[in-house]
């Protein structure tokens, strides 16, 4: 038998006594990268040029959030098994590939509904292809460290959201929005479909490996904690969909996700509009992007080691709790340090939903359908998630500001932390301690 050194994927894998799974990890932090403008962060800085330039309002621009976002949702629905069968590499590749053609697109529209197509595309195929393959290929390959695997492919979305407009920045300031996303189909090309193509791989089942680089004669120095043995007893007997959607828990978590959709992508795309209007410059707005997504990038990794420690719903609930706190904070910030202090908020709140979005449904229901129902969960969400950002735009056309929209957006957080309240995991069959693998 190959041992785990010699059946590894090799390729440009320079590391052959580091547990691959990292590399995996990695290559999702890499791909979450390179996928950013494609987040209401990135595009936020993308919202005054363009309006400016082609004479859109925000209802407009924001739609084509929505429509990507509600694409998104049904194209997950549509690959979720299919990852959980093949793996995400060629689905990541592709989607990649597909992306860098879409805002080449974006580079030269000329009317509103291009822009719809174009954006709404890109989006759509980040979700359901780049994210969602991440999302499964993590997962299979860890169990007891998925949070903190997590958190890499967490923390490179986020630092993405930090960065990158703070680099398109001089792009679209001394040449133009088009040339940024030039730029961004260029880098999208080099930093996801190319490290997709290298490193993703389905599970480590299929290179004579285990989870979390476990060792294979089942040795153990010290007796499983019992977080350990329930995490484990989740992941040995596999979830279908059907039973999923007859416990409690699953509907409660669909309402957790498409809620704090709802009002989190909405707020990330319109908080720096919200702050320009308030007298706050377009470059200093831009600087509060980058606060509330380093932030969440930062936060992530504390984030990840905590759901290795407690049930995921806990650290949920938390983040509920600060995403509140921070829609008063918006409402209430009339100077660039109350803008500020929304965005620690905001984004360690952000940092504890980018990993609980990914690790929900692998967490409650098992690494090996996680694809399949988290595509359960989208036509769900599809409906209800994507119409924040362009409710929070049409709020501001019609009533002058922003408001009523993050009011409202305060409310949607509360309910959230009401729906992870009651969400207690369901049971399956249980597992015995000498059945769990030791982490190498």
């Amino acid at each position: 038998m190959l041992t785990p050194q010699q059946a590894a994927p090799a390729l440009l894998w320079p590391f052959k006594t580091l547990y691959y799974g990292w590399g995996v990890a990695a290559t999702s932090m890499i791909m979450a990268f390179a996928t950013v403008q494609l987040y209401g962060p990135v595009l936020s800085v993308f919202v005054k040029p363009i309006g400016d330039d082609m004479g859109w309002n925000r209802t407009e621009i924001a739609f084509a959030f929505t429509i990507g976002s509600f694409l998104g949702s049904m194209f997950t629905t549509a690959i979720g098994r299919f990852l959980d069968r093949h793996g995400a590499r060629m689905v990541a590749t592709l989607a990649a590939m597909f992306i860098a053609a879409m805002l080449l697109g974006l580079a030269i529209m000329q009317a509103p509904w291009h822009m719809w197509i174009f954006f709404g595309l890109a989006r759509a195929v980040s979700i359901a292809g780049v994210q969602l393959g991440a999302t499964v290929a993590v997962a299979n390959w860890f169990i007891q460290k998925r949070g903190r695997a997590a958190a890499m492919g967490a923390f490179g979305q986020r630092f993405g959201q930090a960065v990158v407009p703070l680099m398109l920045l001089p792009l679209i300031l001394g040449l133009s929005w088009r040339s940024a996303y030039v730029a961004l189909s260029i880098s999208t090309l080099l930093l996801a479909a190319l490290p997709a193509f290298l490193f993703l791989r389905r599970r480590p089942e299929d290179y004579c490996m285990l989870p979390d680089g476990a060792s294979p004669d089942g040795y153990r120095s010290e007796p499983p904690s019992p977080r350990e043995v329930a995490r484990a007893a989740v992941d040995s007997t596999p979830w279908t969909v059907r039973e999923a959607f007859r416990t409690r828990a699953f509907w409660l978590i669909v309402v957790t996700m498409a809620t704090i959709s709802f009002a989190q992508t909405a707020t990330n795309l319109h908080a720096a509009a919200s702050f320009q209007e308030k007298g706050i410059s377009f470059a200093a707005s831009a600087t509060i992007v980058f606060v509330f997504a380093m932030t969440s990038a930062i936060s992530t990794f504390p984030w990840g080691w905590l759901i290795d420690r407690l049930h995921i719903r806990y650290v949920m609930m938390a983040s509920a709790t600060l995403y509140c706190a921070s829609m008063f904070l918006i409402m209430n910030a009339t100077t660039y340090l109350g803008a500020v202090a929304f965005g620690v908020v905001f984004g360690t709140a952000a940092g504890a939903w980018t990993l609980g979005f990914r690790l929900l449904i692998p967490n409650y229901f098992g690494r090996r359908s996680t694809g399949a129902i988290r595509g359960a969960t989208a036509p769900i969400i599809a409906f209800i998630g994507p119409v924040g950002p362009t409710l929070g735009g049409a709020i501001r056309d019609i009533t002058g500001d922003y408001e009523l929209a993050f009011a409202i957006f305060a409310g949607v957080f509360a309910l959230a932390f009401v729906a992870m309240a009651f969400a207690k995991p369901p049971t399956h069959r249980p597992i015995a301690p000498d059945e769990l693998p030791v982490s190498a």
